[in-house]
């Protein structure tokens, strides 16, 4: 992995050290001192942009949610199709992930069990929830369906279960079975099959 350039800003530097690092090993054994020598910052730098590293890990977070949210709003923009539009929180994690490096699970995931309740960066875990649950839901309701809550967890159990596979199996060696998200859009669009219908204008 290369070495953030000097000349980005110091800011922009511990973000991408600290996201880059957070996901390859984790918050808890993410060492500052970690940062900042991929950084190639101070800790005077450091502090002088965050309050330390809580306020480091809830800045990841948060520009990694309005990342994907961003994602998703355009791969949403270039679909038409009700259905289409329902599933495309799938192809959205697929561009999503076209940046990692690395091929683990979801770093909102991972964050929530590392995190404690009182941290500042919870907040950014609530509102990947509340995206991926709200949106789904209105998705589901403009493709006819007539439960779009439960059509709305369905699709997030198995958003989720897809996210876990790929965690598994860059843990586990000769698991590697194919994309466990590409399988899951699959298996999404066979179970909604039964379950939209067009939505007729009204009158």
């Amino acid at each position: 992995m290369s070495t953030p350039a000097a000349s980005r800003p110091a800011r922009e530097r511990l973000l991408d050290a600290a996201g880059e690092l957070f996901y390859e090993s984790g918050i808890a054994a993410t060492g500052v001192d970690a940062v900042l020598a991929r950084a190639q910052v101070s800790p005077a730098t450091l502090y002088a942009h965050f309050s330390g590293k809580d306020g480091l890990v809830a800045a990841v977070l948060e520009r990694r949610f309005r990342q994907w949210r961003d994602t998703w709003d355009e791969v949403l923009a270039e679909r038409d199709d009700p259905v289409d539009r329902l599933l495309s929180v799938f192809d959205a994690v697929v561009r999503y992930r076209e940046v990692e490096v690395s091929r683990r699970g979801c770093a909102f995931l991972a964050a929530a069990v590392e995190l404690p309740p009182d941290h500042p960066g919870r907040q950014w875990l609530a509102a990947d929830s509340r995206l991926l649950t709200g949106r789904l839901h209105d998705l589901a309701e403009g493709a006819g369906v007539g439960d779009p809550s439960g059509t709305a967890d369905g699709l997030l159990a198995l958003y989720d279960g897809a996210l876990a596979r790929l965690a598994r199996q860059a843990a586990t060696s000769g698991l590697d079975t194919g994309d466990p998200l590409h399988r899951a859009r699959r298996m999404a669009a066979d179970w909604l099959a039964g379950r939209v219908h067009p939505v007729r204008p009204s009158g």
